[in-house]
């Protein structure tokens, strides 16, 4: 599928052939994950990722996440302790992303980690990124693909709606199964700390970990998705919402949701957070591109990967930053 700049490609041995010769050659492709659609480029060049910024209109103050084959190639550029080798051997391939200290050696741009001395690295498990790291030979610096601050994608349409014009390809791996960004876990210090939750849980790593709460805000980020404004609708977002306004889209969440909104989308009938999630961005794109005034959202259990969801949900609904 040609759009007006740029081409949706499912992803086959002609198209990653092509994709892997654009990112040698310093430019973008969007790729699916498990968790997302990313945005990939070149980490090692300063111009290839200087090239995500400019195509997301991305603070540059925004660390990116570097994805990698497997551990041992992350681990050519970031520092491994115990802890994290266990991690990483329990949980990667998957949506967990690491942040470890920065290899004085390491190849990767300075622009991946903002200029920190720590680096967010992770391991795919989708198949289609699994091929273009290793058709690419390459480590891949991939935020999500969309306008910095915006939903995120999780179809390579909603890429298209956001960046055409703006990279060259767009490799079409169907829908993502996870939906949500990946768990962020900060290793970088003696007290590891939940960065961002996702679909590796707080549950899940506390068999492995004695986590302990994120530091206050300094102003510092640590690894993407920290701003306060962030995956946000361009309709406002009201949360907790339990009736609803005739002007007004319904991010609904099990079976009695209230009646009246302009239009209802429900994230699952059942009652399921993990159904839940995969939803998410593609309920609030849609609701967003509705006729709707605004947005409510019904409340999320704050449990498992409820936590995730709403996490997600009030950055959507923070005043827009900047």
């Amino acid at each position: 599928m040609q759009t007006l700049g740029t081409t949706i490609r499912p992803a086959n041995d002609e198209s990653f052939r092509e994709a892997a010769e654009i990112l040698r050659d310093g430019g973008l492709v969007a790729f699916p994950t498990e968790t997302v659609y990313g945005l990939g480029a070149d980490a090692t060049s300063d111009n290839a990722t200087a090239g995500i910024f400019a195509a997301k209109d991305r603070p540059r103050f925004n660390p990116l996440i570097v994805h990698f084959t497997d551990s041992a190639a992350a681990a050519r550029e970031v520092v491994f302790d115990t802890r994290a080798r266990e991690i990483a051997a329990r949980f990667w391939p998957g949506p967990l992303t690491l942040v470890l200290p920065r290899r004085a050696d390491s190849r990767l741009s300075l622009l991946c980690s903002a200029g920190l001395d720590t680096q967010a690295v992770r391991v795919p498990a989708h198949p289609v990124a699994q091929r273009l790291l290793a058709e690419a030979g390459l480590p891949l610096a991939a935020p999500s693909a969309n306008a910095s601050g915006r939903i995120s994608p999780t179809q390579a349409a909603h890429v298209a709606r956001s960046l055409d014009g703006r990279i060259p390809l767009i490799l079409d791996g169907g829908a993502c199964s996870v939906g949500l960004e990946s768990t962020v876990l900060d290793l970088s210090t003696p007290k590891p700390t939940i960065l961002r939750p996702g679909a590796v849980t707080a549950e899940d790593l506390s068999g492995f970990l004695d986590l302990t709460p994120p530091p206050a805000n300094d102003g510092t980020l640590k690894a993407p998705g920290m701003l306060s404004s962030h995956y946000a609708p361009a309709k406002p977002l009201r949360l907790e919402a339990t009736s609803v306004a005739a002007d007004e889209a319904l991010l609904a969440f099990g079976p009695q949701a209230p009646s009246g909104a302009a239009v209802t989308l429900n994230l699952s009938p059942a009652g399921d957070l993990a159904e839940a999630a995969t939803r998410l961005f593609a309920c609030l794109r849609e609701l967003d591109e509705s006729d709707a005034g605004a947005i409510a959202a019904m409340p999320i259990p704050e449990s498992g990967l409820g936590a995730a969801i709403n996490d997600r949900l009030r950055r959507a609904a923070a005043p827009r930053e900047g």
